[in-house]
Formats: C-alpha cells, structure tokens, sequence
C-alpha cells in the first residue's frame, strides 16, 4: 500500500487532472487517497462478501458474475421469443452442456448491470410518472430486465429500490440487471418500427395512450377497463368483494402510485418491526432489548458510518473472551451462553481493521433483532486494545486466541453449534516460495474441518482461485473429473470465468480477493460499479436506499409457481425487488458413462491414457500389479503369513472368539463412525456435551449455483432462497396485511386466475 499510495501521489503531482483509480490493501490507508476518482480496498470488501454469504449464501458468488464480463452468442431465450419473436444476446458458458443446471447457471451468469436516462430508454420510458416498484415489475415481465435502482440527475447518490414511494421521473438514471445492455438488445432496433405504426395503434380518448402501453402496463393483475372513454388513463385497482368469483385475488396488484395509507413514515430512533415493537419478558430479563444508532468507535478514518444495533453500554473486554470467565460471567465455551441462533465463526490469523466490516453488515439496524447470529472471532493471535473498542458496543461478540488446526479450540468456540465458519487467507502465508503452495495449510486445514463436521457450511478465502479445485477434494470423483475437463475447454474458449462451474465456486463455499480485479476495470466504463457493489454488501448506506436480503420458499410459498408471480407478489406487498435465485438440487450422479458432463471420446482418450499408464506402473512397481499376474509374489505372502501364525500365542477358543469379534467390529466402523468418536472423545475430555455434534447431516451430496434475473416462467422449487433488494424501513414500511414476515401464504385456499388475458 505505501507504494500504490506514493505512486498515485506522483500521477496526482505529474497530471493533476488525468482519472485515478486506486486498488489498496488496506481500509487504514484509504485516506491517504482519497482524492482518487475510483478507490476499490480489498479487505474491506472481501470481508463484507465473506459476512453477507453467511445470511445470503454465495453473496460473494453473485457479486462476482454481475462484475465480470461475459461473452455472449446469439441464442433464443423462451421469454424474449414468446414476447417480441426476437433473439437476445445470451451468455456462451456451458451452452452446449448436457447438464441442465449448467445451462441455465452459464446463461443466467451472463447477466451485468448497466445503466440508461428514463426518456431515452424503450425499457423505462413509458414508466414516467409511475411508482419504482410498478416500474420494475412491468419491465421485467415485459422485456425481462431487472430494475434494481435510480439516480437523481442533480444527485451523485444511487438508491437501491427507493420503494413504491419514489416517482420515476424523465431525468432519471436508471440501473438495470440484463444479458445486454439496452443500446445492443433487439428491442431497440424495433422501436423505429414501432413509432411508425405508433399513430395507428393509438387511442383516441382523453388520454391518448397508445394501446400498446395500456395492455403492458396491465401486468398479471385484473384491470377494470370499463368505462374507458372517461378515464383519464389504464388505471389498477383489485376486484371488488362481490366479484364473480366472489373472493379476492392471491397476488394484490402492483399499483402505479403507491397508496398513501399504505405508506408510513418511521421514525429513526424507533423501531416499527412486528418483532421489536414489545420485547417479550424473555428479553427484558435477559437485557437484549438493543438500542439503535451509530458506533461510537472506528477502528480506522475513513469507514461509512452505518446504523446498527447496539448495546446501551459498552461490554467490558473481560467480557469479550468467549473461553474465560470473569467477575461478570463464569461462561467458559459457547454451549454455557445458550444463545438461540447459531454462531458465525471467523476464523483468522490476526483482528486487522478491515475485520470491522464483517461485524457491521450482521448488526445493521435492518437485520431483524431475532435473527441476529453470535459472532465468533476465532484468532491465531491476541487483538489489540483499539479493536476491542470498536467491538465491545455490538451485541453478542466475542473472541477466542485458538486455531482452526486444533480439535480442541474448534470445540470450545462452539463448532458444534455454528451455521457457518468463515476461513479467512492468512497474510503470512501468501508469501510462499510457491505461488500456489501459498493456500496449502488453509485447503488441508478446511479438509479437515470438512471431513470432521461434515453439516457444517464452512466458506473459505484463498490467494489463488486455481486452487478452489482442491475444496473438499474427493480422489474418485468421476464429476469432478468432469468439471476439471469443461474448466479447461471454458479456458481455451478464453473465458473470463473458466473456474465458474466448479462446484465450491458456484454454491458461494470459496472465495477469493483476486475475483474482484475487473470491479477497478469496470468502474472505467461503468463509474457506478463501486457504488452499487458498496451499496449491495452494506459497506454504504444512504438514506431511501435499500439492502441486500434473502428470503427462503418453503412448501406454503410453491403455489406461486414461477418467478414472475413471485416478483409480482413481493412488489404488491412488501415492495421487494427479487434479483436471483440460490438453488440447491440433489447431486444423483454415478460412475456411468452416460452421466458425466463430457463427451464419449475424451471418456475414451482418458481411458486409454489410463491404460497406457497402468501398464507402464507394472513394470516401474510390481507391487501395484494384481497378485495373480506373479504366483511367486503370492505364494512368499502365504508363507508369510503362515509363519506369523505359528509365533502367535495361543489363546483359548472363547478368548480367540472375542478377539475375531472385535476385531469385525473394527473392520465394519467405517470412516465416518471412527471421526465422529474421535470428536465426541475430546468433547468429553474437555467437559463438553456431546449432544450438539450431528453426526450424519451431510451436504456432500448436493451441489448449489445462482440464478441471476432468471426468466419470468422459471419455475420455483422447494428451499430456493431469493435474492431480495428490500426498501429502507426507514423511509418505507409496508402495509401490514395478514402475511407471514417472509412468506406468502394463500389466503385464499386456493390459487385464483388473476392472469386476465385480453
């Protein structure tokens, strides 16, 4: 950092007026640049990705792909042909892979966010005058385009879905989610076409809209277009209770301009969420009724200051240590706090600053009181005095001076109890003589901790993304085999994300800085890039911007069906803008030929080349050859073996029964059975229960990947985790209806047809 900082001084002194942009290290030093036009600090977004995939898995996954680049291919996309009969720029990775997963995680990776003026744009325009949520469902349903957020046109601030209350006006900025941006999609060179024929196609009335305009604005929800000669304009309003159906709809609409009563004003000190507005006695006697506002205390000038929760008083540091007791508690492991929720551990080598802002995005003031998880610092070494004074203001977190290689420290800082522990790259190892030694200790640490705990979701930081390859690394795994075989085909196709379908990479479980180079490349085309990716990871926050959240489906959710009535449902009710889908399927998968994602012919090449190679051992090593080959071999271990029996002792037969008996027992215990006695052994040698350790939940056999702005007619399946863009509850709380917090049930009983087709 001091060089980059004493070569951006000497850019600044030889052409004063040239753009700089900046990549540092370290948050402390980022005041020294701050007259650069574009600063990207590592630390501080790594370990805000790192924080965000612990309560929005593979958030560092899905900021990833909206950074990069992909190369794209004319291909038809179902929505775009059903819609316009055109064809649409679409991703190039993992199209020609039989594995359907593939296909739609390569063509859904492709998907960047750009940016267009309102009354320039085909995909906005006729929005002007109409609320950002209306705005936003419209246009995805129509063109498939995201509208993820605005921008003043006297006003450098971005706000991420303002909500239903913001007015889309002409002069505004609009950013978007798409496969291409606007300028090279097919539908801006229909839009001659369509003026042309525009005077035709118009409606006459009071209002002049064009037909066109009032049939897109009609979305999945019922319009009254009685009357229309009268009406000033298409207007949306819900069935009244006497309908023909005589029930109301299951998905309200979307309305054009928000419904003031609908609308409330927050005070800021206040908190207006159904879960906070009384505290329960529980918490009351426990003392966990938090207060809200801004810590009082950064490690380093220069962080944003962010809204959280926080204690009334500050904890003492004694407090702090998560395995000694004090004069004020007697806890000495995580299982005597009996927190509700399960830990987040982080562990790493030293508390730098930048460790602050894994801290801050899990306490903002927006994440539920009741969902807040203790937070773990498990570290190599002792912090200093200066960070204990940052963090002693947050509710629930500690730290513990152990290391993720030993058993026992794992125990006591509470693994057994974790959602999710984050590996953190060591500083000290990256300056290996091998490059790609550098993340040697950290992979076979994670091995360990995966063969050991095997339900536990660990999310590990590396210095090389090559090496991702090795994550929880199975010897004779066939589809592995073929990822390592379609990584390489990507590379020569000279993809930007050769690494993109391999597993760990694609369910969010690895991570590293180096992914995040094209964010500075970026900036120089898009000027927006940081702000937005700050604004999505909680590093930034403006007033009337929202946040990045995640909601799950559960089996009361499935009867919306697809990913458009979903988006329809969130925009009507809570005013969400969804963005993606986390997907986890089930890895059916066996050795078979017909089942691994390459061809017959590179099956072939590759057992051939195995072959030829064993062939070749048999010659080098004879040991490695079957014994049947070479009876001399054969017949020596029978002798062997026949004078090892006579120079045992004799037993009596009973004794020899218990011994073969055991000795059965032995051969039978597989190696899960033998880790998971290890483990509960030292559990009880240190005094522990054993009773938390889960023994057989295993995630091995399931594989994750993201869906970004996927088409309107995906379908939803069961455990898809949303990616949600949710309003600031301070400028914007929702109408509070008969509706589970992050669910929808049907009140209904029954799904109703809301899609009125004309």
């Amino acid at each position: 950092d001091h060089q980059t900082i004493l070569r951006a001084w000497a850019v600044k002194d030889f052409a004063p007026n040239c753009p700089l942009y900046v990549q540092i290290l370290k948050p402390e030093n980022k005041f020294h640049i701050k007259f650069a036009d574009h600063v990207v600090c590592e630390e501080e977004f790594k370990y805000a990705m790192l924080a965000l995939n612990c309560i929005c898995p593979a958030t560092s996954t899905l900021i990833t792909l909206l950074v990069h680049t992909s190369r794209g291919h004319t291909a038809p996309w179902e929505a775009f042909r059903q819609l316009t009969g055109t064809k649409q720029t679409l991703n190039r990775e993992s199209q020609q892979s039989p594995e359907q997963w593939q296909k739609m995680y390569g063509r859904c990776s492709g998907n960047e966010v750009y940016h267009i003026n309102l009354e320039e744009s085909t995909f906005f325009a006729e929005y002007e005058g109409k609320s950002f949520t209306y705005a936003s469902f419209h246009a995805h349903k129509k063109f498939g385009v995201c509208l993820i957020g605005v921008r003043k046109e006297d006003n450098k601030n971005i706000l991420l879905n303002p909500g239903p209350r913001y007015i889309m006006s002409s002069t505004d900025i609009c950013f978007y989610i798409n496969i291409t941006k606007e300028e090279n999609s097919a539908f801006k060179k229909q839009e001659k076409h369509r003026k042309n024929h525009e005077s035709k196609l118009s409606y006459h009335g009071a209002s002049r809209l064009p037909v066109h305009s009032i049939i897109a604005s009609m979305g999945t929800v019922a319009i009254d277009l009685q009357d229309t000669g009268c009406c000033s304009g298409a207007t949306l309003a819900l069935p009244a209770e006497g309908g023909k159906e005589g029930r109301r709809p299951s998905i309200a609409p979307v309305l054009e301009v928000a419904d003031s009563s609908s609308l409330h004003a927050c005070d800021l000190l206040s908190d207006q969420s159904e879960d906070e507005t009384t505290p329960s006695d529980d918490e009351v006697s426990a003392g966990l009724e938090y207060a809200k506002g801004y810590p009082p205390y950064s490690p380093y000038i220069g962080s944003s200051p962010t809204f959280c929760h926080l204690l009334h008083e500050k904890v003492p540091f004694c407090c702090l240590r998560l395995d000694k007791g004090c004069q004020h508690n007697y806890y000495e492991d995580a299982k005597a706090y009996g927190f509700k929720n399960k830990l987040i551990i982080v562990a790493a080598e030293t508390a730098g600053n930048g460790l602050y802002n894994f801290i801050v995005p899990l306490r903002a003031y927006y994440r539920p009181k009741k969902e807040l998880n203790p937070i773990v610092l498990l570290l190599d070494n002792p912090p200093d005095m200066h960070f204990l004074d940052a963090i002693c203001w947050f509710p629930m977190v500690y730290y513990m001076v152990g290391s993720i290689d030993n058993l026992d420290d794992l125990l006591r800082c509470g693994v057994t109890f974790a959602a999710n522990m984050v590996v953190v790259d060591k500083e000290s190892t990256m300056s290996a003589e091998e490059d790609y030694m550098a993340d040697a200790k950290t992979i076979v640490n994670v091995q360990t901790l995966f063969r050991l705990f095997s339900s536990l979701s660990i999310i590990t930081e590396l210095t090389h993304p090559a090496n991702m390859r090795f994550m929880q690394f199975r010897a004779k795994d066939c589809y592995s085999l073929a990822l390592s075989k379609l990584e390489k085909k990507e590379r020569e196709k000279g993809s930007n994300l050769a690494f993109m379908f391999r597993l760990p990479f694609a369910a969010g479980r690895v991570f590293s800085i180096s992914m995040l180079d094209t964010l500075l490349y970026q900036s120089f085309v898009k000027d927006y890039m940081i702000s937005i990716t700050r604004l999505l990871l909680g590093l930034d926050t403006t007033p009337g911007s929202g946040f990045l959240c995640s909601m799950k489906i559960t089996e009361e959710d499935l009867w919306i069906r697809t990913y458009a009535r979903l988006y329809q449902k969130l925009c009507s009710s809570t005013g969400d803008i969804p963005i993606g889908v986390y997907r986890t399927e089930s890895q059916k998968l066996t050795t078979s030929k017909s089942q691994i994602s390459i061809s017959v012919e590179e099956w072939e090449d590759t057992k051939d080349t195995k072959e030829q190679f064993s062939c070749r051992g048999n010659h080098r090593n004879s040991t490695s050859s079957d014994q049947s080959d070479h009876p001399l071999l054969r017949r020596k271990s029978m002798q062997w073996a026949r004078r090892l029996s006579r120079r045992a002792p004799r037993h009596s037969a009973k004794t020899a029964e218990k011994i073969n008996q055991q000795r059965m027992n032995l051969y039978r215990r597989s190696e899960r059975q033998e880790l998971a006695e290890l483990v509960k052994n030292r559990m009880k040698h240190l005094g522990l229960s054993p009773a938390g350790y889960d023994e057989m939940n295993d995630h091995q056999n399931t594989l994750s990947y993201i869906l970004i702005n996927p088409s309107p007619d995906t379908r939803l399946e069961l455990n898809d985790i949303v990616y949600l863009i949710r309003p600031d509850p301070l400028t914007y709380v929702p109408n509070a209806g008969p509706s589970r917090k992050d669910s929808f049930c049907n009140t209904v009983g029954q799904d109703t047809r809301e899609e009125t087709q004309l």
